[in-house]
């Protein structure tokens, strides 16, 4: 089989092209995975903006290790308390940090961590209560160094 030069051509432009494309693209391009998470958390309901607060630096200068403090100002009552707390991470090749499940005999609605994040992303904090509803709140970092591999 000889080649001849518009095969050849065509194959060296697909080439280059695939060089080009960053895997972060060809995710972008795929969908957002974090998208995912938050409406499978959320299963149809509807997420209320605040009543969260976020312990997150504006920049994280290494991206291994960010600190990152979650509270919630709810009575932590047999009746009235905060059953979970997801944390999902929009521009990580894997989103879901993780997700901290509580119980009414804890004195306080609140988890500390460290994450690690690939770049410059919004961090998605929602609270299932035990009446059902969820909180929601979210916050942007700005990522010197990833911490992230993708």
């Amino acid at each position: 089989m000889t080649l001849d030069r518009r095969h050849f051509l065509r194959g060296a432009a697909v080439s280059v092209a695939l060089v080009l494309v960053s895997p972060s693209a060809l995710r972008a391009a795929q969908g957002t995975e974090w998208e995912d998470w938050r409406d499978g958390i959320l299963d149809g309901r509807e997420a209320t903006e605040g009543g969260i607060d976020l312990d997150l630096p504006n920049i994280a200068e290494n991206g291994a290790q960010v600190p990152l403090g979650v509270r919630i100002d709810n009575p932590m009552t047999e009746d009235d308390h905060v059953r979970a707390i997801h944390v999902i991470a929009t521009r990580n090749p894997a989103p879901d940090i993780g997700s901290f499940h509580l119980t009414p005999h804890l004195a306080r609605a609140e988890a500390f961590t460290r994450i690690r994040l690939a770049e410059e992303q919004e961090i998605l904090v929602l609270a299932e209560l035990s009446d059902g509803r969820v909180l929601a709140q979210a916050a942007r970092i700005t990522v010197s160094v990833g911490g992230c591999a993708t």
